[in-house]
């Protein structure tokens, strides 16, 4: 399976890949569902854009503890760096990504398209400035912005919010775009990014598949199904385009 893998994504005219939480979890972030999922320890609540508005400090107070003080510690694993390699090779045209965790720009990738945002950036709820995390003190919450003192709120899609421009735009362009399709550690049930490969499999792209375990693209769209974790899946993938 590794070797037809492979043979697609050397002959693919554009291949895309198409991450999930699965992909970071061996990085050392948890997901946000499943069995030991970041719900079962906040409640979602907090991450609901009118919660947020009406409880900005207690909202905060989880965003800093989750985004900040967990993920900020966290590094890209082989599987990113993998990516990064065959992007270099021009074998691999883009990332789409549900992660808000920055790990692909970290790694290296250097075109991605961060369908749920970044936590790495801020944004004014005011006048829409945006910020590094690196330029702001998150010792006083909420934190403010520093041209109009309107508060300040992780560039991520919460609750209620719209899949933000233009990563969503791009993000099913690139899937229409694709003639080979990379699914990682994404398992299909958060919409509306779990619609982006069936949309690649209606323009006839061949969908490779990582995963652990069987997912809901397993037997809907899947046309090639490596059943492991993502890094190890990635390097296998890796010495198998290696020889051809």
């Amino acid at each position: 399976m590794y070797t037809k893998a492979a043979k697609i994504i050397k002959s693919s005219r554009r291949c895309v890949t198409f991450s999930g939480a699965g992909i970071s979890v061996e990085s050392g972030i948890p997901p946000f569902r499943g069995e030991n999922g970041l719900w079962n320890k906040y409640d979602p609540q907090t991450f609901d854009i009118q919660y947020f508005y009406s409880h900005t400090r207690q909202s905060w107070e989880v965003i800093r503890e989750i985004f900040y003080d967990l993920f900020g510690k966290v590094r890209p694993n082989a599987a990113h760096y993998a990516l990064v390699e065959l992007e270099a090779n021009n074998m691999l045209s883009s990332v789409i990504t549900q992660n808000v965790d920055n790990l692909h720009y970290d790694a290296g990738s250097k075109v991605v398209h961060e369908f749920h945002g970044s936590f790495k950036n801020l944004v004014c709820l005011k006048c829409r400035a945006k910020y590094k995390i690196s330029q702001i003190d998150l010792n006083v919450l909420p934190p403010v912005c520093k041209k109009c003192g309107g508060i300040l709120k992780p560039d991520v899609i919460f609750f209620g919010e719209a899949i933000p421009e233009p990563a969503c735009t791009h993000s099913f362009n690139e899937a229409k775009k694709a003639d080979c399709f990379i699914l990682i550690g994404t398992t299909g049930t958060v919409a509306p990014a779990n619609t982006i490969p069936s949309i690649a499999k209606s323009n006839e792209a061949k969908i490779i598949e990582i995963n652990p375990y069987k997912s809901e693209y397993t037997s809907s769209v899947t046309d090639i199904f490596l059943e492991e974790k993502a890094s190890i899946a990635m390097e296998k993938l890796m010495e198998e385009i290696d020889k051809l």
